[in-house]
Parts: structure tokens; sequence; C-alpha cells
């Protein structure tokens, strides 16, 4: 069964760095997954930044959630994403076949 992703920036956080006035130096991101019955599941990340390392810098009032989307999909990549992707689906398939706790056969005694 194929799942649908979407991710959404939740928070920023920004200091002076040098030169570069409201530099984003934290995001805080949610990335959801939808397979196709419905069924959802997601995980929420922390991801440092630095403008030290920005080319070319963009100051906080133009930035766009894509710009910034962009940044973090950059660094969630191979095993950081399937790890990911994998909190997401156990998720959806703790949902899809629930796991039971039933009382013990015994407890009524």
């Amino acid at each position: 069964m194929a799942i649908t992703y979407t991710w959404e920036v939740s928070s920023l956080k920004t200091k002076a760095e040098g030169d570069n006035a409201d530099a984003v130096i934290q995001t805080y991101w949610k990335k959801t997954g939808t397979d196709d019955d419905g069924n959802v599941g997601s995980f929420s990340g922390a991801t440092p930044f630095t403008s030290v390392d920005a080319d070319p810098f963009v100051a906080f009032a133009d930035l766009t959630e894509a710009d910034v989307l962009g940044w973090i999909q950059g660094v969630v990549v191979d095993d950081y994403e399937v790890h990911v992707n994998g909190v997401i689906q156990k998720q959806i398939d703790a949902l899809v076949s629930p796991v039971a706790e039933p009382d013990l056969p015994w407890s009524g005694e």
C-alpha cells in the first residue's frame, strides 16, 4: 500500500550571526504519511542550521516554507529518512492491525 507524505514547518528559531540579522538557527518540522485507506502516522523533528553555510543567505522576512523545507529535506536523507519513514510506517501498521492486550483469562478468579 502506498504512503503519501506531506511536510510542514512548525516553528523556527533565529538569532544574529555575523552580518546576518534574524538568521534561522533551528527548525522544527513534521512529516506526515497517509496510506490509501486514510491511516495517518507522523514524525516530528528538529534540525539546526547556521547562516555561515548559507549561500546565498536569505533574509528571514523573505523566506518561504518551501525554502525551509528544502533545507530540512536536504538533511533528512539516507538512513535518517529511512528511520523517519519507518516510524511513520510503524504508526500506520498499528492502526491497520492493532495489538490487543486482553485481560488475563484467570484474572476473574
